[in-house]
């Protein structure tokens, strides 16, 4: 357990090879180095279950010369886009490797879609990029994809989980400060003192005493210990340590997911769970997190599954977003009766709204309009005619 299973674990988890070096392979570094892991990963995987939560609760709408439909394409993007998977468990693939490799590939195999584990990629200025060694699952296929047979997802031009990883790096170095301090604070202390009578050869008998007597001593919760003569211990007790400092411990842990949540742009009041404020923070998030999200999707979806001809014709596809807020009918129940009452909306487009089913009427579908509602020039044509 050296140095080459340190870095290959780095590397793995993305980022921080440049940390390990010669003084890095006793086991305990490496235990610290596994807990330090674990605390990033924490932070990396919660972001990345939000987002995969939230897309995963969007309805991928198909349109087909303008009209929504619920064809084949439908229900490929929101029951079973293979056989292996439903939807849920599709998108959360899709956005984990998105998120985890900065890119996705997603391929089409027998009218399935497949979320690829691993592929190399070669790009080119004014050809389609070549994609090859693509595998998923335990197969790997032995041909190779061109970017216009493929839905290639490139998240950002950095990848912000290495960035996430580099400032980590420097903030740890706080987090292991505040535990070793703590563990001091806790530790029992003692001095040991020798007679003049036991020094010649003290040493050896010592650090029996040490290693054996002492070890057990301080770990049991009942013990005794014998000296031999010559040697005397005096306990100086350990330091009363409140819980303050096991808050501040967690307080730079919670540091951690902030900034890995801003490295996602998702507010860090809903990765820590915070009640107040959650509905301002859910407005950020969709707006500055999912929205942008879905918008690059679906313009990925839209142009290699439709193409300009059919996007012409309109058929394409639309990611809803906003089913992902829980709508209580009762708190906009006075906003729902503004929608319809304005002519804005129709029944069905509220019950859809609200997650309720559509009424199979032609009345439903129908828009409706108050008679406080009325152009300009027909208010001013009944002014004249009260007037007159």
């Amino acid at each position: 357990m050296g140095i080459s299973l340190k870095r290959w674990l780095l590397e793995k988890l993305g980022g921080g090879v440049e940390r390990v070096s010669s003084a890095d392979v006793e086991t305990g570094d490496f235990l610290g180095l596994a807990a330090e892991i674990h605390v990033r990963e924490l932070a990396f995987w919660s972001c990345v279950n939000i987002v995969a939560n939230a897309v995963s609760k969007c309805e991928f709408k198909t349109f087909v010369k303008h009209e929504e439909t619920r064809g084949p394409e439908y229900y490929l993007w929101n029951v079973e886009p293979n056989a292996n998977q439903n939807s849920s468990a599709f998108i959360h693939k899709w956005i984990s490797q998105l998120y985890c490799h900065n890119e996705a590939l997603i391929i089409e195999q027998n009218g399935q879609l497949l979320v690829a584990d691993s592929f190399d990629r070669k790009p080119y200025a004014l050809y389609d990029d070549v994609f090859t060694q693509v595998q998923v699952g335990d197969f790997t296929f032995n041909r190779t994809f061109t970017q216009s047979e493929v839905l290639y997802f490139r998240l950002s031009e950095k990848n912000m989980r290495l960035i996430a990883n580099g400032l980590y790096a420097s903030y740890q170095k706080l987090i292991d400060y505040g535990m070793r301090s703590y563990r001091r604070s806790r530790g029992q202390k003692g001095v040991i003192t020798v007679d003049t009578v036991a020094a010649n050869g003290w040493q050896q008998e010592y650090e029996n005493i040490k290693n054996r007597n002492f070890k057990s001593f301080f770990d049991a919760e009942n013990a005794v210990m014998p000296l031999f003569k010559g040697f005397h211990y005096d306990d100086l007790g350990s330091k009363t340590y409140s819980n303050e400092g096991t808050r501040d411990i967690r307080a730079m842990i919670d540091d951690v997911s902030d900034f890995t949540a801003k490295a996602f742009g998702i507010p860090p009041a809903l990765l820590s769970g915070e009640v107040q404020g959650t509905s301002d923070a859910l407005d950020q998030f969709l707006t500055f997190c999912i929205d942008p999200l879905a918008d690059m999707l679906q313009e990925e979806i839209n142009r290699k599954r439709s193409g300009y001809g059919g996007f012409s014709q309109g058929t394409y596809l639309q990611i809803d977003t906003r089913a992902i807020k829980h709508v209580d009918l009762l708190s906009v129940s006075t906003a729902i009766d503004k929608l319809i009452s304005s002519g804005a909306y129709c029944i069905n487009d509220i019950r859809k709204l609200t997650g309720d089913q559509v009424i199979d009427e032609p009345w439903a579908w129908q828009h409706f309009m108050t008679k406080n509602y009325a152009t300009v020039a027909e208010l001013l044509k009944a002014l004249e005619a009260d007037t007159g």
